[in-house]
């Protein structure tokens, strides 16, 4: 399994920004489709976003598209999600994760066979 350290998060007034990282420990990364979800407490972990192995496709949740942006960068072994507009709701903890399957860019979380060890986001009213 590939390891993913993610970095970022943090506390955040409503409206405010910020951006998130997950560095994968070896380069076969760069073959895998990356994912983000989210767990707030007392619910389920729910996808927010998931980019394809080459950064031509990604895909959101209805929640947070126009929101938040996902972007990687293959030299590097890293995947970001910038997120802009932040709402309480987006609080949660947050985590990366990698579907080594190969196969087109997927929301299912029994897909992602490698998780980042998550990362708090609070966002203020």
């Amino acid at each position: 399994q590939v390891q993913l350290v993610q970095s970022g998060g943090g506390l955040v007034q409503a409206g405010g920004s910020l951006r998130l990282s997950c560095a994968a420990s070896e380069s076969t990364f760069s073959k895998y489709t990356r994912g983000w979800f989210r767990q707030a407490p007392g619910k389920g972990r729910e996808f927010v976003g998931a980019v394809s192995w080459n950064g031509d496709t990604t895909y959101y949740a209805d929640y947070v598209k126009g929101r938040f942006t996902i972007s990687r960068d293959n030299v590097k072994n890293t995947v970001y999600l910038q997120m802009n507009s932040l709402k309480p709701e987006d609080t949660a903890i947050y985590y990366c994760a990698a579907d080594p399957s190969l196969a087109a860019v997927t929301t299912t979380l029994s897909q992602y066979d490698s998780w980042g060890q998550g990362t708090q986001v609070t966002v203020s009213s």
